[in-house]
């Protein structure tokens, strides 16, 4: 059913980023998401105001598009690191690529069950990280790795670029024998990102 002053837009045609309506109206649900209390489309596909329900919908056109969602475990490889979080570009979503350039943020409280004192001992620019998604807000996909399956994947040397091996507790850059952090996955530098 279409919301009569909204018929514009029900069972319209929506882009990521359209307008559906406010939240003092509707009461957002899939693929819409809500910025300043104003509701949008998070999906391309088609608008579905409820009146009777209050609920604004878009249903997907696109079938086989992959975005994260919460609880999704994603491979992301580090970009700006900074010592309370890292940003990551998450580029596949357990062995598929995604569609689309997805924006992630691991902070230092969600990467250990202990404590850490600095995200420069968790990974560094240009690392492979897998992580687990475990918050959407604000349209920023927030990671986790607390877990012994999670956490960087791959690591190169901050100073020559080559792959560092793991040596107990440190890694170590078989090249230039530099000595570095990370917060590493359980089968480190084991298989292939295909």
């Amino acid at each position: 059913m279409c919301a009569k002053s909204s018929d514009e837009k029900c069972g319209q045609l929506v882009l990521p980023g359209d307008r559906l309506g406010v939240i003092e109206e509707f009461i957002p649900d899939a693929g819409t998401y809500v910025r300043d209390g104003v509701i949008y489309s998070k999906v391309v596909g088609r608008a579905l105001m409820d009146r009777s329900t209050r609920l604004v919908s878009v249903y997907s056109l696109v079938t086989d598009t992959r975005v994260p969602r919460i609880g999704s475990t994603v491979l992301a490889q580090s970009g700006t690191v900074q010592n309370d979080n890292a940003l990551m570009r998450i580029f596949k979503i357990g062995k598929t690529e995604v569609s689309g350039v997805y924006a992630g943020m691991l902070h230092v409280s969600d990467v250990h069950i202990r404590y850490v004192d600095s995200m420069f001992d968790v990974c560094k620019q240009g690392d492979i990280v897998r992580a687990k998604v475990v918050s959407d807000k604000n349209r920023v996909y927030h990671l986790s790795t607390k877990d012994k399956n999670l956490g960087v994947i791959y690591a190169f040397c901050s100073q020559c670029g080559f792959m560092l091996e793991q040596k107990r507790q440190d890694m170590e850059c078989p090249r230039c024998k530099n000595i570095e952090q990370r917060k590493t996955a359980a089968d480190y530098g084991q298989g292939m990102i295909e």
